[in-house]
């Protein structure tokens, strides 16, 4: 069966994830998408010189709506850096309005096209833009994503390994609700080894509160450096694209519509061919709890005023 993705948005992280996609052969058909038609046609050009030495074969499709109507995964990666570059890069808010004005434009070509598979959402602010394109598009809200927290976790990861000086991935647990700074820490799904990282932090002199704002800052901290982020989101998107054309039943934590919040928030989720295959629910403590519900208010109040 093939296996066809599209990336809609070819700046620094729309080209970050298709190399990524191109260069580990992880689909069959990839249709690049972007206003630039000069950008965009390079790109394409350029994956196709670096295939000779590649172990793997992709089929390149350019500016071609009509060519997602059988994707698997359709990956939004719009946006408009120099909003950002504006806001000293500590306000993702700051492009919504170009944003959605875009994604309503994009949503209706993805509707004529006849697409009915996952979309996979990176641009922001992503909660607010998730629950746009879910409206605009007319897709099932399981079938729409958002990258979310995904990143803001891997985050954290990495600031709590550097802490105890062991590989990131030897750390699990969650970053929850807005991609955003409402977002936060859920300290009491984070294990080290398999151990809560709370009976680790008296004998490791763990101050909780600065790895929580290290891994909020994350993005502003690579921001200063290049003027903007790429690596940590894109890979972040196409671990999503991959649970779902893979059919893996993963359980990620991604932005994904919680009935009881009434908007698109991070909260893990098992993620399969269908999009969000089950919801699932965390033991959260009474503080979690209230700095959830206070990061929902917040996306749900953006959503209302730009939907």
């Amino acid at each position: 069966m093939t296996r066809k993705i599209g990336v809609i948005g070819m700046g620094h992280v729309g080209s970050t994830v298709a190399h990524y996609i191109v260069a580990s052969g992880f689909t069959d058909d990839l249709v690049l998408i972007d206003k630039n038609e000069e950008k965009v046609n390079s790109d394409a050009l350029d994956f196709q010189d670096a295939m000779p030495n590649l172990p793997f074969h992709t089929n390149i499709y350019v500016n071609d709506y009509s060519a997602l109507s059988d994707a698997d995964v359709i990956i939004s990666a719009v946006g408009n850096i120099d909003l950002i570059r504006q806001a000293n890069g500590n306000d993702r808010f700051a492009e919504l309005s170009n944003n959605v004005e875009a994604v309503k434009s994009i949503s209706t070509k993805i509707k004529d096209s006849g697409f009915n598979g996952i979309l996979d959402v990176i641009t922001n602010p992503v909660d607010v833009i998730t629950s746009i394109y879910q409206k605009e598009t007319g897709l099932p809200k399981e079938k729409v994503i958002g990258t979310g927290t995904l990143l803001d976790s891997a985050r954290m990861k990495r600031a709590v390994a550097a802490k105890l000086n062991i590989d990131s991935r030897s750390v699990d647990g969650y970053n929850l609700g807005e991609h955003g700074n409402s977002q936060f820490t859920a300290w009491s799904t984070v294990k080290v080894f398999g151990e809560p990282i709370t009976n680790l932090v008296k004998e490791n002199n763990l101050n909780l509160d600065t790895l929580d704002k290290d891994a909020r800052d994350g993005g502003f901290e690579v921001f200063k450096g290049k003027f903007y982020t790429n690596y940590g989101v894109a890979t972040a998107a196409v671990k999503l694209a991959n649970a779902i054309i893979s059919d893996a039943k993963s359980q990620l934590v991604v932005s994904n519509y919680r009935k009881e919040y009434g908007v698109y928030l991070s909260y893990p989720a098992i993620v399969g061919k269908n999009g969000i295959e089950k919801q699932i629910n965390l033991n959260l403590t009474k503080e979690e709890l209230e700095k959830l519900q206070y990061s929902a208010d917040f996306i749900n109040q953006k959503f209302e005023e730009n939907k």
